[in-house]
């Protein structure tokens, strides 16, 4: 199983590097919003998570829609729809 998992991550690295380091960023701003979230509560710093929020959720839907996969489109689609709307609605 941890010499398929290499031989995945390798080959996912080779046919799309870009890829690959774009969602290990997104990935990296992910636990690191979860981290400062959880630091900070009750008052998390939104104004600055929420950007990192949709940054990181479009980085994944693209990468979802390079891979063909529909469901996680919609799934990040979605989420950084809302969002958006959210941090429109925080910062009004």
């Amino acid at each position: 199983m941890i010499t398929d998992t290499i031989r995945y991550i390798k080959t996912d690295y080779r046919q799309q590097p870009l890829r690959f380091v774009l969602e290990l960023a997104a990935w990296a701003m992910s636990i690191g919003c979860t981290i400062v979230m959880g630091y900070t509560l009750p008052n998390p710093p939104f104004v600055v998570l929420y950007p990192l929020f949709m940054i990181q959720c479009s980085i994944f839907g693209w990468a979802a829609w390079t891979r063909g996969s529909t469901g996680m489109v919609a799934n990040y689609a979605l989420i950084t729809t809302i969002d958006i709307i959210a941090y429109a609605r925080m910062i009004a």
